[in-house]
C-alpha cells in the first residue's frame, strides 16, 4: 500500500498534498500513454530508481493497466554522490551505469516510461536504447498536481515542428532586451530538437510536460551578453531571480558574470566548484511554446514538490542553459537552465518571440 505523506506548502503557497493515488491523475497519465501509442496488450518498460517519486510510478503503472498494457519495471538502485555540490536540472540519470540487463530490458524496441530522478535525455545510454527502436516518455519528476493542470496540448505537436523548421533552416539566431541581452548564436552545425509530450515513433525521446523548440549549438558559435533580470528563473536552485546578473560570452564560454547580489554569488559559486572549463559553456538554446504552462506556478510549490520543467516550456519563454553539450563534444555534471522572460529571439532577422510572446506562426 502507498505510504500517505502530507506536506503543508512554505513560502508563498498554501496548498496541501497528500501523496495518495487519485483517480484524475490516473487519468491524465492513461491519456499521455494513449497519445503515446499504447494499445491492450503492449508491453511497456517503467524504468526508475530507488529515489524516484514513486507516487509517479505507481501512476504509470495502474494507468497502463486501465489501458490493457502489460508494465514491467525496471528499478534502478540511486547511485552514491559524487559531486562537491548537489547535482541538479542535467537531464541525465546516472543510475542506469551501462548496466546489461537493464539495457537488455529497455532496448526492446517498444514504449519506456522513464521515471527515473534526472531523466535519460543526456544519458549515455540513450543511443543504444533509442537505436533498437524504443521510444522514451520522460514522465519529469514533478508532483502529478503539476502534470494533470499542465495536462496535455494536442496542437502542441505542429506548432513544435514548425518551429524546429525555422531553427533547423536558419543560419544565425539573435536574443535581445530590454535589461540588455544581446546574444548571436550561429546556427551552422547546430543540432534542432523539440518535444510536445508524447511520441509515437521509434527511437525518439520527448518529456512531459513538453513544449520546447530548441538547439545544441556547435563548437565556436557562440557570443555577446546575456542579461538575467528580475523575474527570470534559476531552475538550478528553483529560484526566481531578484536582480540583473550580466553574462558575457566569447566563443561559447562565460568569460564574466556580474551582479553583486545573492543571484550573483549562486552563479558564480556554483559553477566554480566544478572547477571545469566546460562548465562555464553554453549547453542548448530555444524557447518555450507551452500555453497552458505557467511562468508564476513554481512560487506556488514546494521545491521537493516540482523539477522546474513546466517552466523550461511555458509559452514564450527563451530557455538558456550552460553545461554538457554533445554537439560540441564537451561534457559536464555542472548546468544551469534559466528560462527568461520578456526577451526577443529573431532567426536571420525573422521574429519569432516578440519581447516574450510567441508570433502569430507560432501561437
Amino acid at each position: 500500500m502507498l505510504k500517505t505523506r502530507t506536506t503543508i506548502q512554505g513560502g508563498t503557497g498554501n496548498a496541501m498534498f497528500s501523496d495518495r493515488i487519485e483517480g484524475k491523475w490516473i487519468a491524465s497519465f492513461a491519456r499521455l500513454f494513449e497519445l503515446s501509442g499504447v494499445a491492450a496488450g503492449d508491453e511497456v518498460v517503467i524504468v526508475s530508481e530507488t529515489q524516484s517519486r514513486q507516487l509517479n510510478v505507481h501512476l504509470s503503472e495502474l494507468a497502463l493497466v486501465q489501458l490493457g498494457a502489460r508494465p514491467l519495471h525496471v528499478v534502478l538502485t540511486t547511485p552514491a554522490q559524487s559531486a562537491p555540490v548537489p547535482i541538479r536540472s542535467t537531464g541525465t540519470t546516472a543510475a542506469i551505469a551501462h548496466s546489461v540487463p537493464a539495457l537488455a530490458a529497455l532496448s526492446f524496441g517498444g514504449l519506456v516510461v522513464d521515471c527515473t530522478l534526472e531523466g535519460m535525455l543526456h544519458a549515455p545510454e540513450l543511443p543504444t536504447i533509442l537505436k533498437a527502436g524504443s521510444r522514451v516518455v520522460m514522465v519529469s519528476n514533478e508532483h502529478p498536481d503539476i502534470l494533470e493542470r499542465v495536462g496535455h496540448d494536442e496542437g502542441l505537436k505542429e506548432r513544435v515542428k514548425a518551429g524546429m523548421k525555422m531553427m533547423r533552416g536558419a543560419k544565425e539566431m539573435r536574443v535581445t532586451s530590454e535589461a540588455g541581452t544581446d546574444l548571436t548564436i550561429r546556427m551552422e552545425g547546430a543540432v534542432v530538437g523539440g518535444g510536445w509530450g508524447y511520441t509515437t515513433t521509434p527511437g525518439t525521446i520527448t518529456n512531459w510536460p513538453g513544449g520546447l523548440c530548441l538547439a545544441f549549438p556547435a563548437r565556436g558559435t557562440v557570443n555577446g551578453s546575456l542579461v538575467l533580470a528580475k523575474g527570470d528563473q534559476n531552475l538550478t536552485f528553483k529560484r526566481t531571480m531578484e536582480d540583473e546578473v550580466r553574462l558575457t560570452f566569447e566563443n561559447d564560454y562565460i568569460r564574466a558574470i556580474e551582479g553583486d547580489h545573492m543571484d550573483g554569488d549562486l552563479l558564480r559559486e556554483y559553477i566554480a566548484v566544478w572547477n571545469e572549463e566546460d562548465a562555464y559553456a553554453i549547453s542548448h538554446v530555444g524557447w518555450g511554446m507551452n500555453h497552458r504552462a505557467q511562468w508564476s506556478a513554481m512560487e506556488l510549490y514546494d521545491k521537493s514538490d516540482h523539477n522546474g520543467t513546466e517552466q523550461r516550456v511555458f509559452a514564450g519563454n527563451f530557455l538558456f542553459s550552460t553545461g554538457a553539450n554533445e554537439v560540441a563534444k564537451r561534457f559536464t555534471l555542472g548546468h544551469f537552465d534559466l528560462p527568461m522572460r520578456n526577451c526577443s529571439v529573431s532567426l536571420d532577422g525573422k521574429e519569432v518571440v516578440v519581447k516574450g510572446k510567441l508570433v502569430e506562426a507560432l501561437a
